[in-house]
């Protein structure tokens, strides 16, 4: 009776220590991210986003990608659109984006001091905010850390998410935490989120529809 006890007790504080080394590893990646939004300001960089539509069999229906050149303009980031479906643009887009490009600089080199001053405050506003909910992670889910990984050559861990019950979110954006599950790749060496998916547990909409994912929808984040 005591020996099955203590291997009951032990058990349990293993159970306990994974699931604190997994919160810890989640933890340690939100800092991360916040280290990266802050270094951010100094490069620019390709941003590849891409939209699958799939059909009730899981088969795609549709697929879209679109390449953002995100670059620095007078202090803040501008996006311009470089690429459709992993193909450059066509002349006619081409020059449509560099003549909006070279709008937008104008206008910001135009601005008073002031105005100068808003635009920036107000990207700053539109960082903290969506950091606010990044922040919110490591208490919003139970986590359960799986085998490790090898992920493009890199070990990574991984860290699964589910919503805690009673979780209360305090950030806007941070309201769609408790309707979403999580499964993380985190590297081993530097706390990066390498890789992250995400299922979507009840219907998400901020804005009417301006965003609107359906119970079922998955997200992929690299």
């Amino acid at each position: 009776m005591m020996a099955r006890a203590v291997t009951c007790a032990l058990l349990l504080a293993a159970s306990s220590l994974a699931a604190q080394d997994a919160r810890e590893i989640v933890r340690r990646a939100v800092d991360r991210d916040q280290q990266n939004r802050a270094e951010a300001r100094d490069y620019t960089y390709l941003q590849r986003q891409e939209v699958r539509e799939l059909d009730r069999a899981g088969q795609v229906k549709s697929r879209r990608i679109e390449t953002w050149d995100i670059t620095l303009l007078e202090g803040s980031p501008y996006r311009r659109l470089v690429g459709r479906n992993d193909q450059p643009l066509s002349p006619e887009e081409k020059k449509g984006e560099d003549e909006r490009l070279r709008l937008n600089n104008e206008q910001r080199r135009r601005e008073t001091n002031e105005q100068r001053a808003r635009r920036l405050a107000e990207w700053q506003r539109r960082l903290d905010r969506q950091h606010d909910a990044v922040k919110e992670v490591p208490d919003a889910f139970e986590f359960t850390r799986l085998a490790d990984e090898q992920l493009s050559g890199r070990p990574v861990y991984r860290v699964d998410g589910t919503p805690k019950p009673g979780f209360k979110p305090k950030a806007q954006f941070a309201a769609i935490l408790p309707k979403v599950k999580m499964r993380m790749w985190i590297d081993k060496a530097d706390y990066e989120g390498a890789h992250v998916e995400m299922e979507v547990l009840d219907t998400i909409s901020f804005g009417g529809f301006v965003l609107r994912l359906s119970k079922g929808s998955r997200m992929v984040i690299d």
